[in-house]
């Protein structure tokens, strides 16, 4: 009996879901922090204000990780498609489709005549992976999946947003306020740090436009909650 071998995720596949990750984990610090600050100048109930907070958390974690779903699957499916489509042209156009592999390594300075032996010994072997290769950079059965993409939004929006929850759960009330922002500084430029490591960015810039944001966010949410305050 032949063993059945686990597909391993492709480097594209694991890079998407750190990408994910990062981007689930810092939306979950600054939505939930943001209620947390809103509610909690509004109110000193500390179990009111965990609930909302909790409340929060969950509906984002979710919502991330639908979101991820649904832009991997609309990927996957238009992958799908275009594979499809490069058979089915094979079948209709093949000296189009030859035409094409020349013209890809012709655009890499390589000479007509070795252009198109390359072309045809390529085409000879696996013409749909040769095609697919060359027009949309994909491996055929490699597909990105959405529901790897979608856990790992869904487990690092939930974990971004419990440092807040806990921070202002958790802490006496004289540090409360201080504390959590301080631990919301912290993890926006964590993941400000992240997000330009994996996107090849600058890792200056992205911590500081991170903290900024992280700042305001949590300014425009205490505005909200004194002016709810005020109003009640």
């Amino acid at each position: 009996m032949k063993k059945k071998t686990k597909q391993k995720q492709s480097m594209d596949e694991k890079l998407n879901n750190l990408r994910a990750g990062v981007l689930g984990s810092n939306d979950g610090i600054l939505t939930v922090v943001g209620v947390l600050f809103s509610v909690g100048v509004a109110t000193t109930n500390p179990f009111t204000i965990f609930i909302a907070g909790l409340s929060d958390l969950l509906a984002c974690a979710f919502s991330m990780a639908g979101g991820e779903y649904a832009s991997v699957s609309s990927q996957r499916d238009t992958e799908v498609s275009a594979v499809a489509e490069e058979k089915r042209l094979l079948e209709t156009d093949y000296a189009g489709e030859r035409q094409d592999v020349i013209d890809y390594y012709q655009g890499r300075g390589i000479s007509t005549a070795t252009a198109t032996e390359i072309a045809d010994d390529l085409l000879k072997k696996n013409p749909l992976q040769t095609l697919v290769s060359v027009k949309y950079d994909l491996k055929i059965g490699q597909y990105m999946s959405p529901w790897s993409a979608a856990f790992s939004s869904l487990i690092s929006a939930a974990a971004g947003g419990t440092l807040p929850l806990l921070a202002m759960t958790l802490l006496p009330g004289p540090i409360k306020w201080e504390g959590t922002i301080i631990a919301v500084i912290i993890a926006v430029a964590l993941t400000g740090f992240l997000s330009a490591k994996l996107g090849n960015g600058l890792v200056k810039i992205a911590i500081i436009r991170n903290v900024i944001v992280g700042i305001l966010t949590m300014f425009i949410h205490y505005f909200v909650g004194i002016m709810l305050d005020y109003f009640m």
